[in-house]
C-alpha cells in the first residue's frame, strides 16, 4: 500500500521519559513509512502522571523554526497534532498549517489535555476555551471522553451508553465540521472507540474485550497508529479500529509494573508491516 504522505509534521512535546508524546509518534509514524518531521512545543523531564516533572517552554523556538522552514521551503502534506501545552502554542500551529501545507493536507488533532473527568497539571478552563477553537478547523479530533465532553461544555461521565455517547458526539460535532473518533468508549466488559461521520451524521462503534490495567501513554499510541494507518491509504474506521488493535497487543505483552507508559516497541515493525499489506 502506497504512502499518500511525503512528509507530515507532528506537533506535541518531549518528555524525555514516559513513552509519550513524540517518543511514541515519531517511531510509529516512521514505521508506517512517512517522513516525519517535529516541531516540538515543550520539553518535559517526564510527563505530568510524576510528581517532580519540570517544563521547559519552546514557543520561541518554534517561532524560529516555522521562520527556518519558511524560508527554506518546507512544505507538509499532512498534520498531526498531541500535547502542546500552554494556550500561546495554538496560534504558533494555527500558523504552521497555514503556511506551510500542501495542498489538501489534512489536519488530525488529539487534544490531549485531561482523562477521567480531570484536566492534566498545569492546564485550565482557558486552555480549554483555546483548544475548542483550534480543534474547530480539524479535518479528524481524537478526544478520549474527558475532552469530548470538556469540549461539548457537557458534565463528565465515566461510564456512557450508546445513547450517551451519541448525544455527547451530537454536541461536540456543533464545534466543527470534523470527524469524530471518540476513544475510551466501554460497554459491559468491552471497551474500543466510536466514530462519527459528519457528512452522513451517522456513529459507528468498535469495541473489544477490556484488558485489566490502566497505563499512561495509550492514547498517544492510538492516535500515532491511527494517523499512520490512515495517511497509508486505510478508511477513517480501518485506521481507528488498526490503532484499537495496537493498544490492545501492546498492553497484553506490556509488564504489569510497568503502568507509566506502554512497551509498544517490540510489537511495532510486524504490526506495522501487516497493517500496510
Amino acid at each position: 500500500m502506497k504512502t499518500t504522505a511525503k512528509k507530515i509534521l507532528t506537533v506535541q512535546d518531549l518528555s524525555c521519559v514516559g513513552q509519550c508524546s513524540l517518543t511514541v509518534a515519531l517511531p510509529i509514524l516512521s514505521a508506517f513509512g512517512l517522513e516525519t518531521g517535529v516541531l516540538p512545543t515543550a520539553i518535559l523531564s517526564e510527563h505530568t502522571m510524576f510528581k517532580n516533572f519540570t517544563f521547559l517552554d519552546l514557543a520561541q523556538n518554534m517561532e524560529d523554526t516555522l521562520e527556518s522552514w519558511k524560508k527554506d521551503g518546507h512544505r507538509f502534506a499532512a498534520f498531526y497534532t498531541g500535547y502542546l501545552g500552554k494556550k500561546e502554542h495554538f496560534g504558533i500551529v494555527e500558523r504552521a498549517i497555514g503556511e506551510l501545507s500542501e495542498a489538501g493536507a489534512p489536519v488530525i488533532i488529539d487534544p490531549a489535555f485531561g482523562d477521567n473527568g480531570r484536566l492534566y497539571p498545569l492546564f485550565d478552563e482557558e486552555y480549554v476555551n483555546g483548544m475548542r477553537e483550534y480543534v474547530s478547523h480539524a479535518d479528524v479530533i481524537l478526544p478520549n471522553i474527558t475532552e469530548a465532553c470538556f469540549l461539548a461544555g457537557m458534565p463528565y461521565a465515566d461510564r456512557l451508553d450508546r445513547a450517551g455517547v451519541c448525544t455527547l458526539l451530537s454536541a461536540l460535532a456543533k464545534g466543527g465540521k470534523y470527524h469524530i473518533v471518540l476513544t475510551g468508549v466501554e460497554e459491559e466488559g468491552k471497551i474500543g472507540f466510536a466514530h462519527y461521520d459528519p457528512a452522513t451524521g451517522k456513529t459507528e462503534f468498535y469495541l473489544r474485550p477490556l484488558l485489566d490495567g490502566r497505563f499512561h501513554g495509550t492514547g498517544d499510541i492510538f492516535a500515532s497508529v491511527f494517523t499512520g494507518a490512515y495517511l497509508a491509504g486505510k478508511d477513517m474506521f480501518s485506521s481507528a479500529k488498526a490503532a484499537a488493535e495496537f493498544v490492545a497487543l501492546a498492553i497484553s505483552v506490556n509488564d504489569r509494573t510497568h503502568t507509566y507508559g506502554v512497551q509498544f516497541e517490540k510489537q511495532l515493525a510486524d504490526f506495522a508491516s501487516d497493517c500496510l499489506r
